[in-house]
C-alpha cells in the first residue's frame, strides 16, 4: 500500500489502525521536556506516541495529549511493562498504573517491552486477559525474536499486533520480519536512526544527496517502505518536523537494496536473549 501522507495508518490483524509514523520518548525526560516534545510532534501532525513504563515520562506524556486539545480518539498511544513487572498477575497493577500516570481511559497498543526468560509467556496471559476486557484496543510484543513468539503462539487467544525491535541499515533482521509478515504481526523500528549513529554513514548520506533529503529522512522513508512503522525520537522542533517529513518522495529499487546490504547484525542494545 502506498504510504504518502503522516495521517496514513496500517491496520492491525484485529482490524484496529495504527499510524506508520509515531513519535517516540526513550530517554526524554518527564514534566516539560517531555510535554513540549510530544506537543511539538502532535503539532507536525504526528499521531502515534510512543512511551513505556521504564522511561518514566508516562505522566508527561498524558498531561501533553491533554493539552494538545486533540481529541483523544485521534491519537494512538503505546506504552509498554517493565521487565520486573511481568508474570499473570503483576502485569495488571502495571496496566492500571499506566493508565492513571498517563491519565487516560485505555491504551491504544499495550506491549511487553522484553521477553525475560521464564516469565514471558504467562505474561502473554495477563496481556490476553487485558485485550479481551478492552482495555488496551491492541496487545503486542518487543524485542521478540523467532524463538520467543514461537514459545506463545501455539496457545495464544490473541496473535501479537506488533512486535516492536531493533531495526536499522546496520540490523535488518529480514528473517524476523518474514516470521512476522506470515503470522500477521507488524514490526515497528525503535530508535531506527541508532541514536544518530547512522549519520555517519556515507552510502546513506550520498542517496541523501542525490534525492534532496536529510539522512534521517532518507533512512525513515527506508523503514516505511520496507512495511515497518517506525518511531523516531527527538526533543528539538526542528528535527521532530524534519523527521516527519517522509511522505512526499519515496526511495528507488537500487536505493532501498543499497540500503539493505549496509546490514551487519550491528546493535546498540542488548541483545533479546541477554534478559
Amino acid at each position: 500500500m502506498p504510504i504518502n501522507s503522516i495521517s496514513d495508518c496500517v491496520t492491525l490483524n484485529n482490524g484496529v489502525r495504527m499510524p506508520w509514523l509515531g513519535f517516540g520518548t526513550f530517554q526524554v525526560k518527564d514534566g516539560d521536556e517531555v510535554e513540549q516534545a510530544v506537543l511539538w510532534a502532535l503539532e507536525a501532525g504526528y499521531r502515534g506516541i510512543d512511551t513505556a513504563e521504564t522511561y518514566r515520562n508516562e505522566g508527561g506524556v498524558g498531561r501533553a495529549i491533554r493539552r494538545s486539545g486533540i481529541p483523544r480518539d485521534e491519537i494512538f498511544v503505546t506504552t509498554k511493562l517493565s521487565m520486573d513487572r511481568m508474570g499473570r498477575s503483576e502485569p495488571l497493577k502495571a496496566f492500571d498504573d499506566s493508565l492513571r500516570l498517563l491519565g487516560l481511559d485505555y491504551i491504544d497498543l499495550y506491549l511487553v517491552h522484553r521477553a525475560v526468560k521464564g516469565k514471558y509467556p504467562q505474561t502473554w496471559k495477563a496481556f490476553e486477559r487485558i485485550c479481551r476486557d478492552g482495555r488496551a484496543r491492541a496487545v503486542g510484543v518487543s524485542n521478540f525474536l523467532i524463538h520467543h513468539l514461537e514459545d506463545i503462539l501455539p496457545d495464544a487467544e490473541f496473535v501479537p499486533a506488533v512486535n516492536q525491535i531493533e531495526y536499522h541499515p546496520y540490523l535488518t533482521e529480514k528473517e524476523l520480519l518474514g516470521f512476522c509478515a506470515e503470522h500477521g504481526i507488524v514490526c515497528q523500528a525503535w530508535s531506527p536512526l541508532q541514536r544518530g549513529k547512522i549519520f555517519a554513514d556515507e552510502t546513506i548520506a550520498a542517496i541523501a544527496k542525490k534525492v534532496g533529503r536529510t539522512t534521517a529522512q532518507v533512512v525513515l522513508r527506508w523503514n516505511l517502505q520496507n512495511g515497518v512503522m517506525t518511531i523516531p525520537r527527538s526533543v528539538k522542533r526542528e528535527r521532530i518536523i524534519e523527521n516527519a517529513g517522509i511522505f512526499d518522495f519515496g526511495l528507488s529499487d537500487g536505493d532501498m537494496a543499497a540500503i539493505d546490504a549496509l546490514n551487519r547484525d550491528f546493535r546498540i542494545s542488548s541483545h533479546p536473549d541477554d534478559y
